[in-house]
């Protein structure tokens, strides 16, 4: 059985990482999306949020399991029985930066292997910093995010 994990911050997630996700789900047998808690960063979604939102919009995929975790990602997907890490990549500018983390990853662990997907071109424009400072000056996100992740940023931007 193929296991890979999605890591992110997810914050907050969009279309784009859904796209992933589901592209992600079809190859692999069991994915698990790692929502990154990283202490160091304030989100505008807690890591219960973001978890939370994931799996109610991931809720009809069976083979897909939505997780937190702090710490090294390689830990993680071997606490999950994984050698697999999905990531996607939107540009060059991802590539270069997506590049120098598999291999930082694959020296912590040898085992690791890094799976790049290439992002649908409806996708290549956006990213959550994106998304989110649009969402402030209340700008369109229609084609951004799903429409739960609409309404809560809606409601968190009221309160800025």
């Amino acid at each position: 059985m193929k296991t890979a994990v999605y890591p992110g911050s997810f914050d907050p997630v969009t279309n784009g990482h859904l796209d992933i996700i589901s592209r992600a789900s079809r190859i692999i047998d069991k994915l698990y999306v790692a929502v990154l808690d990283n202490p160091s960063k304030t989100p505008l979604f807690t890591a219960e949020e973001r978890v939370q939102q994931l799996k109610q919009i991931l809720k009809d995929y069976d083979n897909v399991e939505v997780m937190s975790f702090s710490g090294l990602l390689v830990d993680f997907a071997r606490s999950v029985n994984s050698n697999i890490i999905v990531r996607g990549l939107r540009g060059v500018t991802d590539f270069s930066y997506e590049f120098q983390m598999a291999l930082s990853n694959r020296s912590l662990d040898s085992d690791i292997e890094t799976l790049f997907i290439s992002a649908d071109t409806q996708y290549l424009f956006f990213s959550s910093s994106q998304v989110k400072e649009i969402a402030y000056f209340n700008g369109n996100i229609d084609n951004m995010v799903p429409d739960l992740i609409k309404e809560q940023l809606q409601k968190k931007m009221k309160k800025y």
